[in-house]
């Protein structure tokens, strides 16, 4: 039998990581888009992209492989979902940016310790089960959530949207060279990567669709979201992904 079999989700390489981080971004400029440019609000706006994601995890667990649309459409759904969620929390809730954050951090430590307890692991090369997938998807949303709200907690404290940039993406560089010269689990160094890939796009996706007086470059959101959904699609055509590598047990 053959050591390993391909996962529904693709493999970790620069490409998921170039995607990723477009896809953070665009989940700020779409979800603001609806939330705040089209004045529906953060509830609403929730409520359309929970609803657009729990569609598109569903067909994802159907699937019987992995899809490069599928995957990142999924991902877009997340992350756009985790936009407004984060904004919900923090704003229309009223708990703040440092509560909404401390909730959200406590959601993704949840969501892994109990996905580890069923598991023994949550390493991404095991999802292939709708059980795992399940897990997968729900640790996903929010660390997306977590992630804006960790954005937006950065710049509102005084450093700004670009600030927030050059933070995250300092952590980011640290993160890198703890995989590429240590023994620290990749596992863990996986997570911390996804969780501050999201706060770096949606610096990034607020310092485009902010004004000028508030240190963007007052892109209009729409635009921006057209754009960077372009590109996006351009990346899955044109680089290239391989689905990941699911050990076998037996």
């Amino acid at each position: 039998m053959d050591e390993s079999a391909a996962s529904k989700v693709p493999a970790v390489t620069l490409t998921f990581w170039i995607i990723k981080i477009l896809a953070t971004t665009l989940g700020e400029t779409g979800g603001d888009t609806v939330s705040m440019t089209m004045n529906l609000g953060y509830l609403i706006g929730t409520a359309i992209f929970l609803a657009a994601l729990v569609v598109l995890v569903v067909l994802q667990i159907a699937a019987k492989k992995f899809h490069p649309l599928l995957y990142w459409a999924t991902i877009i759904a997340s992350t756009t979902a985790g936009t407004t969620m984060a904004d919900f929390a923090d704003r229309s809730l009223g708990v703040g940016y440092p509560g909404g954050s401390l909730i959200l951090f406590a959601c993704v430590m949840a969501s892994l310790a109990v996905w580890y307890g069923s598991q023994g692991t949550v390493s991404m090369q095991t999802v292939n089960t709708p059980k795992v997938e399940m897990f997968y998807w729900i640790t996903i949303t929010f660390s997306q959530t977590l992630g804006t709200a960790l954005g937006d907690w950065i710049a509102d404290a005084g450093l700004g949207y670009e600030g927030g940039a050059i933070v995250f993406g300092i952590l980011l560089a640290v993160v890198a060279a703890l995989y590429f010269w240590t023994g620290v689990s990749r596992v863990a160094l996986f997570w911390i990567a996804f969780i501050l890939t999201r706060p770096l796009g949606a610096t990034v996706g607020d310092f485009f669709d902010k004004p000028v007086a508030q240190g963007g470059l007052n892109v209009s959101r729409p635009m921006a979201s057209a754009i960077l959904a372009a590109i996006i699609l351009l990346c899955i055509f044109v680089l290239p992904q391989r689905a990941g590598k699911r050990p076998q047990t037996a």
